[in-house]
């Protein structure tokens, strides 16, 4: 993950001007085949990142340059991962154990937020390095552009950490947590959430209900989303369903007509001309705005879809996004629906510079 390793040049730098040897990097097997296809989709996951990161303020974000780059964040970033990025010298498949000194570090395999995740153990001081399995917010577990996340393997990670009985927890974002209890709690919470979704799902799927259906239907109570450690600020439960549905059922949704589908602005311009015009749809979906902001969402996109250059359409589609991303919790859909308005401000900007 970019905002693990990208600043670790910053070691191998501190290393030859103290001159000392150069950092041992130990990884899972997966990480170097993994840092070859950041290599290979590095365009996609920049814009990406650009898009996922763009409803944070400008001055949330960081400035400290291998940071900042490694975000992709800034409109002139090249590289999804700065190419100086150190790779593993050494890797395992299932779990590793060395000596620091007198301490033994162990390191454990599980698939969650990625295919080459570990969590460490420090069984003499009863320490778990969780990694992303905790980042004090519901689990990146459905990240809507990012590849699959393994939701079900995630618990069984989470539960195997409960079996060790840690009394200090250190996750890769957020606070430490201390006391076997407690972070037995956390991670239990976590677990079962999970646990739950995946089960709902599955269920519903044999059921032969449509990936519609499911995400209509399959929710987390909000108590559980109100505690500290599960708030939906990065990603959300809505996500990590349609996550569970690729991962057992693949991408076809069960409509019909979505299987191959007609393009986008061919439909939208068809009814747009049933419905009187795209300007017809837009303010519709103003209207809508308040009491339906999901419908009014797909009414503006027909709208944009069907007068893609039309700076009236996109100024209203703008307005609507806008108002979308006012009203969302998670950053990973702030982000998505901000571009979507920037899509439509750029229309109406270059409309301007043709005035």
């Amino acid at each position: 993950h970019a905002d693990h390793v990208g600043g670790s040049i910053a070691f191998a730098n501190d290393a030859k001007l103290r001159g000392a040897p150069n950092p041992h990097v130990i990884g899972h097997e997966n990480v170097t085949k993994r840092m070859d296809r950041y290599s290979t989709t590095n365009d996609l996951n920049v814009r990406i990142n650009r898009r996922q990161f763009g409803g944070i303020k400008s001055d949330m974000k960081p400035n400290s340059g291998n940071m900042r780059e490694a975000l992709a964040l800034d409109e002139g970033a090249q590289y999804f991962i700065p190419p100086a990025t150190l790779r593993p010298d050494q890797s395992f498949v299932d779990q590793l154990t060395i000596k620091a000194g007198d301490t033994t570090v162990e390191f454990h395999h599980a698939r969650g937020e990625t295919d080459d995740h570990l969590w460490g153990w420090i069984p003499e001081k009863k320490w778990i390095f969780t990694g992303d399995f905790v980042i004090w917010n519901y689990p990146n577990a459905g990240n809507p552009q990012k590849v699959q996340r393994y939701a079900l393997e995630w618990a069984q990670a989470l539960r195997r950490m409960i079996d060790q009985g840690p009394e200090l927890l250190l996750p890769a974002h957020g606070l430490p947590i201390e006391g076997k209890k407690r972070i037995a709690t956390v991670l239990d919470d976590i677990a079962t959430s999970l646990e739950t979704l995946v089960s709902q799902v599955i269920q519903m799927m044999n059921n032969g209900e449509t990936l519609d259906s499911i995400i209509h239907s399959v929710k987390v109570p909000q108590h559980i989303l109100d505690k500290p450690y599960m708030r939906p600020f990065y990603d959300e439960p809505e996500f990590v369903v349609r996550n569970i549905w690729r991962l057992y059922g693949g991408w076809w949704d069960g409509a019909a007509s979505r299987l191959k589908p007609s393009p986008d602005a061919v439909l939208a311009t068809e009814l747009s001309q049933l419905a009187g015009g795209p300007q017809v749809l837009i303010e519709r979906a103003l209207e809508l705005v308040e009491a339906n902001i999901r419908l009014a969402c797909h009414l503006a996109d027909l709208a944009g879809w069907a007068a893609p250059e039309d700076p009236s359409v996109h100024a209203s589609r703008a307005a609507v996004y806008d108002q979308r991303r006012k009203g969302e919790l998670s950053l990973m859909s702030k982000g998505i629906f901000k571009a979507a308005s920037r899509e439509s401000e750029a229309v109406v900007k270059a409309a301007e510079s043709q005035t």
